[in-house]
């Protein structure tokens, strides 16, 4: 098996639902980040042997393999091969553990793993929608055996399961933002963003012919545990999270270079970080959001290594209660996990924020000397992504 490092790894700013970047095709904000990979490396993109794309909204502006059409757009080589993959909100990572996998049974030598989401433009359940006539993805014979619930009533279940409050998610949600508010104060997410120039719009949604450069995460927001506590609940009158305690809704993009060592030798680049394992797990569909929890205990059986182990933790904050369950569950230490913020203040376009958080935790892992990172994911249908990474 080849040793697989990861060169380079960049991202889009992560637009508002309807902000500055809902105006860009999201086969366009994935086409800029794929260029800038390539350039920012200086690999010669013919060297590139396939691309891994995640995206959940696979319809519409989204669908017809988007990272094909992305790389495409972009005017890169047309021999590279691509496909597009829906592991939901773990799209990207998945594709990050696909291309690890090809590229460590020597199948490819250099791969992309890459995601794309754009929730303005084609809202997220839009591919599964009864407007489409097309039916719907759940069958009669799923309800014989399963609970159908939402993401929403799933992260309540587990805040009652692991006696998570509201006054514990609405400091777990003030933290994010007040982490991610240092991260852009003291410029820590600079030197990853690709910039986006985004058509400006008229109020009816008609192109001016100008643009804007978008740079920044738009999804911060000035707040305080007052302000959170008095917000409304968002899945029962008596629920523990409300808007100020869950992922945002959102426009962005990500990529990451992944190649063997011997190839990045053999091309003179320098490697960043290897890929120390990776996995995916499957678990109650009902609960569905305690992936990130059976995916650590993966990672940690099959590599040997101990929570303590590991300097930083990207664990995707869908809500407080999936991040807190986890780390009461694995004695983690909330210290090291999402230093710079997550989901709930940066935001979350699903099939685009598992390529983010490998970028995230790559560069931290850097600007604090830091060694082992672990990122995690909860996924719906009740799945759970998990990938470690060591600076090299």
């Amino acid at each position: 098996m080849s040793e697989v490092v990861i060169i380079d790894a960049v991202r889009t700013p992560i637009g508002r639902r309807n902000g500055g970047l809902a105006s860009v095709h999201p086969a366009d904000l994935l086409a800029g980040v794929l260029a800038e990979l390539v350039s920012r490396t200086g690999i010669d993109p013919a060297e590139v042997d396939q691309l891994v794309g995640g995206c959940v909204s696979q319809v519409g502006q989204q669908s017809f393999n988007l990272t094909r059409t992305a790389w495409l757009s972009a005017g890169l080589p047309l021999t590279v091969a691509a496909t597009t993959i829906d592991t939901q909100c773990g799209s990207s990572q998945q594709a990050t553990s696909f291309a690890t996998a090809l590229v460590a049974s020597g199948v490819v030598d250099v791969a992309i793993a890459c995601g794309v989401e754009s929730m303005s433009r084609v809202p997220i359940g839009s591919n599964s929608s009864k407007k489409l006539g097309l039916g719907v993805p759940i069958p009669k014979s799923y309800f014989e055996s399963l609970e159908f619930t939402s993401q929403f009533e799933g992260a309540e279940r587990i805040a009652d399961a692991w006696g998570i409050s509201r006054q514990d998610c609405d400091e777990f949600g003030l933290s994010s933002q007040q982490r991610a508010a240092t991260a852009w104060q003291e410029g820590r997410f600079e030197s990853q963003i690709v910039p986006v120039h985004a058509p400006d719009l008229d109020e009816d949604g008609n192109p001016t012919g100008t643009t804007s450069t978008r740079t920044q995460d738009e999804g911060l927001r000035e707040t305080t545990l007052e302000k959170l506590g008095s917000l409304k609940p968002i899945a029962r009158e008596d629920g523990v999270h409300t808007a100020g305690s869950a992922s945002q809704i959102s426009d962005g993009a990500a990529a990451v270079l992944i190649m063997s060592a011997e190839k990045a030798s053999s091309l003179g680049l320098t490697a960043r970080a290897k890929v120390v394992d990776s996995c995916m797990v499957g678990v109650d569909p009902v609960l569905m959001l305690t992936g990130p929890i059976e995916a650590t205990r993966r990672l940690l059986s099959r590599t040997h290594m101990q929570i303590t182990d590991f300097d930083l933790f990207e664990i995707n904050e869908a809500f407080a209660s999936v991040v807190l369950a986890w780390a009461k569950e694995l004695n983690a230490d909330l210290d090291r996990t999402n230093p710079n913020g997550g989901a709930i203040a940066l935001g979350h376009p699903l099939g685009a924020t598992g390529a983010f958080l490998m970028t995230k935790a790559l560069n931290e892992l850097e600007r604090t000397d830091g060694t082992n990172a672990l990122i995690s994911m909860c996924c719906g249908g009740g799945l759970g992504t998990g990938t470690i990474i060591q600076r090299v």
